[in-house]
Order: structure tokens, then sequence, then C-alpha cells
């Protein structure tokens, strides 16, 4: 039973019913996730290979003494903190052209929250000709300029948050405020897509 008493009934159960992929488990994807599940989702498949470090608190939906557990254990945990019935796959592996098929079967969305400019290419590469919504995000890093984070439909299956300009690489850093944001622009849309709501 959810606690999440502002659905319907038909908003419970489209919400409860499907799955959403979420490629990354950092500053976007923690938040995502935990995003969604406080918007009444039950069933996340996770991927990320990578561990809680010092230097990841400033943004990500972890605790300190998480320090040096796998992201995705330690965000399971977390996630059913909030919501103790949950379904979640996870995934403690790196996202590759050979496995992101396999990792993302049965989701009907993929929030894509990869770090490198090269994982972002190969997740779109690889998911998008299967026809199957995306969420991704480019340009949230530094201070300020919040409203220049949006959020538009870029061709018929690819969703993009973000201004599109502030990148890490460019100097920016990547601290919790312009990241949360985006994180909420990319749950929303997740949520906007399964409900039938304009973006």
């Amino acid at each position: 039973m959810s606690a999440n008493t502002y659905l319907t009934e038909q908003e419970r159960r489209i919400l409860e019913s499907v799955k959403v992929g979420i490629a990354g488990a950092g500053g976007l994807g923690s938040n995502v996730a935990m995003l969604l599940v406080r918007a009444g989702l039950k069933k996340l498949v996770i991927a990320d290979f990578d561990i809680v470090a010092e230097s990841n608190l400033n943004r990500q939906f972890f605790f300190r003494h998480q320090l040096g557990e796998k992201k995705v254990d330690a965000l399971a945990h977390n996630l059913r903190l909030i919501e103790p019935d949950l379904n979640l796959a996870l995934h403690d592996t790196q996202l590759t052209p050979v496995n992101i098929d396999y990792v993302f079967a049965g989701c009907q969305i993929i929030v894509e929250a990869l770090d490198s400019a090269e994982a972002k290419s190969m997740l779109l590469h690889s998911l998008l000709p299967l026809g199957k919504p995306v969420v991704s995000a480019i340009g949230l890093a530094g201070w300020g300029g919040s409203n220049d984070i949006r959020t538009r439909r870029v061709g018929r299956n690819l969703i993009l948050v973000g201004d599109q300009t502030r990148d890490v690489r460019d100097g920016f850093a990547p601290v919790g405020v312009r990241v949360s944001i985006a994180a909420a622009h990319e749950a929303n849309a997740v949520c906007a897509l399964l409900l039938g709501e304009e973006l």
C-alpha cells in the first residue's frame, strides 16, 4: 500500500506498475531515484559500478556512514527507508553496448544519469533505436541560472534536461543545488510521460 495519499487510484496504478531504468547512481541518478520513489514509483532498475566517496556527499543521496559502499547497495538502502515495498533490480556493473539492452530490458523509460560524454553517447546510440523514451541531461554544473535549466523534447523519444552549456568539463563545479534542480526536472519528465501530462 502506497503512503502517497496525493495520488488518484489511476495514477497510483500506473506509477506502481511501470519499471523505470536509471543509468548511473551519482548526483543525478541517486536524486532521480529518490524523487521517483517519493512520487510513488515502485519498480526501478539501477546500474552503477562506483562506490560512495566523500566528494559525492555535496550532491548525491548518500550519507557519511556509507563511504566506501557500492552506490547501488547504499542507494537501495536509502530508498527503502522512504518506501520499504520496492522492487529494485541492482546492477553493480559498468554499462556497455553489450550489456545495456539486457540491463534495461522491460523498462518503459530510461533515465540517463552518467558522468562522461562518451557514456551518455553510448547509452543514447544503444537505446534510442529501440524506441524507448530516454530522459537525458546536459549542462547542470556551476551556480545560479536556475531558470536556464529546462526540459525539452528532442525528437520522438529523447527528453533533454539542462541548460546545454554549463558542463563540468568547462570548469564549472558539480554542486548539489543545480544538480538537484536537473534531477527534479528528469524525475518530473518521467512522471509526466507516464501519466500523459505535458512536459
